[in-house]
């Protein structure tokens, strides 16, 4: 666990977004940043291709008063997870897909969105416990996380296999008895193959090997390095890692599983809840979600309607 925390903040009146330089390595390593560039303050660096987003006082006003107080919504989030949420090449901004679009929806509603680096597994349970006022970190509504929290969908992902290029070990995702795979702690992917693993010997086979990491780089850069046959992870992620690891990966069967992904605030703050959804609401209806999408080349999971605590399977 970090000692310290890398911090983002993004201007309230007028929060805008970059163009698609997206060249940060989901292996660990480093390349060219992506996302929104941070300025020598901290802010965000405005791109005048794009409009800002203003903020909406009758949204405003519908932020609880503890957080409305300092204009600072605290964000608990993984930044090992590109495009979604991930650091730049300076190793202390948090860049990526989740940071612009929450940005936004925090602009919306008359706040400062500050980003702070947590352990995956660690964020919802910091939500409740008040230590982060919202979770951003691609979260998959399921049942577990609905049991402890609130959700509201604004993105849709599956998930998706990888293994290295020619798939050397020849890894059948439908069949992967006996393999080592890789995987994020905390995820529904760890879930997936634990429960795979177990199929496996109830039916006579070999086990799978299951590694699990704290972040989902070292989960990828396993595979890249051949400690691991195979990754699996949200299907934006994979395929953004494929992309960046020039070759090195590939993609292995189809997306399956898809569900959406949503922001985290306390199982009470329902209205709050409401409020987020509305303020993404709105992005939808400007454009601006759609941008934000297209600019990290995930525009495949824009849904219509955010929902708070969406059915789910």
């Amino acid at each position: 666990m970090r000692t310290s925390s890398p911090i983002r903040r993004v201007a309230v009146a007028a929060v805008a977004l970059t163009s698609t330089a997206l060249a940060v390595t989901g292996c660990g390593g480093t390349s060219d940043s992506g996302g929104s560039a941070a300025d020598s303050t901290g802010g965000s660096a405005a791109s005048s291709s794009l409009p800002s987003v203003e903020a909406d006082p009758a949204l405003a006003d519908r932020v609880p008063a503890d957080i409305a107080s300092d204009g600072v919504i605290t964000v608990g989030t993984d930044s090992t997870y590109a495009p979604s949420e991930f650091l730049a090449e300076d190793g202390s901004t948090i860049v990526g897909f989740d940071v612009d679009l929450f940005s936004l929806v925090a602009a919306k509603l008359g706040l400062e969105a500050e980003f702070q680096t947590a352990p995956f597994d660690s964020i919802i349970a910091g939500v409740g416990s008040g230590r982060y006022e919202v979770g951003v970190s691609s979260f998959t509504v399921n049942p577990d996380r609905l049991a402890e929290a609130t959700m509201i969908s604004y993105f849709d992902a599956g998930t998706q296999w990888a293994t290295k290029a020619g798939n050397p070990q020849g890894i059948d995702p439908e069949a992967p008895c006996g393999a080592r795979v890789a995987v994020q702690k905390g995820t529904v992917q760890a879930e997936d193959i634990t429960a795979r693993s177990a199929e496996c010997t109830a039916a006579g086979e070999p086990e799978i090997t299951i590694d699990q990491y704290e972040g989902q780089d070292e989960a990828t850069a396993a595979v890249v390095s051949g400690k691991d046959d195979a990754v699996l992870a949200d299907s934006p992620v994979m395929a953004y890692a494929v992309k960046q690891t020039n070759g090195q990966l590939e993609l292995l069967g189809d997306v399956y599983d898809a569900a959406p992904y949503g922001y985290v605030v306390p199982k009470d703050q329902t209205d709050f809840a409401q409020a987020l959804a509305d303020a993404v609401a709105a992005l939808i209806a400007d454009g601006t979600y759609e941008q934000v999408l297209q600019n990290w080349g995930v525009e495949g999971g824009a849904i219509d309607t955010p929902t708070v605590n969406p059915t789910v399977g």
